[in-house]
């Protein structure tokens, strides 16, 4: 591949966050030239020491430069993908906690992906790979058995649904609706869905879902609420990125990110009871009563977050992206077990 992509320049938006840093990693390793978008370039010498922390080196890094660009202006998004052979447009709003306005999410959601499109398609970009999210597939639906695919979509007609869900969903059914369009005729479009994606932590600015684990570890959960929900290392959700990119089969299509299967809240809490039973003599097993978590929920924004869903079964499926592109994930457990091991390394959890 790094023959092939040597001359290829690939724009990756939200280049300080989780999935972006690792996405700039994998394809620095597979030979491509890659354009960060920050908010402020300002950043981009502490961007550059997290992504050390990913066994970049100092001549790795030299294929790297970052352009600032915001998902709420217009400004900076041409120049940002000049030259670019593709675009992996990763940077979403995730806040830990709900917003007072749901619109506070939806609209810069929906409006920057338009935005990294349209800049896209006008610079004559292959293909975009947009990051959306489980988010997106399995939410305001009752309890099931049968797995959630691709061809799923939330129901955001339901009043359980919460604004990040309605916000993924909207932003990715308009870049749907765009590449469908006269305006983005010709723009090839594929969609990563990822599942709750945990992995080794970079620096302090992680993804929200690596918190559970945190908050495992650290002992700040008097018990586990009942919730169930899948899990995929940051490495596979870049790897499957890079596929997606590149595939001829993967255009036009969208693909669930998850090491097989959903697990509950307290599954994770064993596993780290297992694997390092050390690190992990403050985590707590037991499962709470779902009156409890929603009797906290009224005082705990975070917790409100997650209520809606206790008791909730989801069993997503990666078969199709194993199938058309040959990904493999690696387990649950061991993203569960080096999400643990980073957070102590970086001292964002005491030994």
């Amino acid at each position: 591949m790094a023959s092939e992509s040597q001359a290829l320049l690939v724009l990756v938006t939200g280049g300080s966050g989780f999935i972006g840093s690792y996405c700039i990693i994998a394809l620095l390793n597979a030979g491509y030239r890659v354009r960060a978008t920050i908010r402020s370039l300002s950043k981009s010498s502490a961007v550059k020491e997290s992504l050390k922390h990913g066994s970049l080196t100092d001549s790795s890094l030299e294929s790297l430069s970052f352009v600032s660009a915001d998902l709420s202006s217009d400004e900076g998004w041409d120049q940002a993908v000049v030259g670019c052979s593709y675009v992996l447009h990763v940077a979403s709003p995730f806040p830990p906690q709900l917003p007072k306005h749901e619109d506070d999410l939806i609209i810069p959601a929906r409006d920057g992906t338009l935005r990294v499109l349209k800049a896209a398609k006008s610079a004559g970009v292959k293909r975009v790979v947009l990051t959306s999210s489980f988010a997106a597939i399995g939410y305001g639906h009752p309890s099931r058995t049968t797995p959630f695919t691709e061809e799923s979509w939330t129901d955001i007609t339901k009043s359980n649904v919460t604004p990040y869900e309605k916000s993924k969903t909207i932003a990715e059914r308009a870049a749907w609706d765009f590449v469908s369009s006269p305006e983005g005729q010709g723009l090839q479009l594929s969609v990563v869905n990822p599942v709750a994606v945990l992995g080794p932590v970079l620096s302090n600015d992680f993804s929200p879902s690596i918190l559970l684990v945190q908050r495992l570890l650290k002992g700040d959960l008097p018990g586990c609420p009942d919730i169930m929900f899948g899990i995929v290392d940051v490495r596979d959700v870049a790897s499957l990125h890079l596929l997606a990119m590149t595939s001829p089969a993967a255009a036009g299509e969208r693909f669930l990110a998850i090491a097989p299967s959903a697990m509950t809240v307290q599954e994770v809490a064993i596993t780290l009871k297992q694997r390092l039973p050390e690190l992990s003599k403050k985590t707590r097993t037991r499962t709470l009563p779902d009156f409890l978590v929603r009797l906290v929920a009224l005082f705990d924004p975070e917790v409100a977050s997650i209520a809606a869903h206790l008791g909730k079964k989801k069993y997503p499926t990666n078969e199709k992206a194993k199938r058309v592109l040959g990904w493999e994930p690696r387990s649950r457990e061991d993203a569960i077990t080096a999400t643990a091991e980073s957070l102590v390394k970086l001292g964002l959890v005491k030994k």
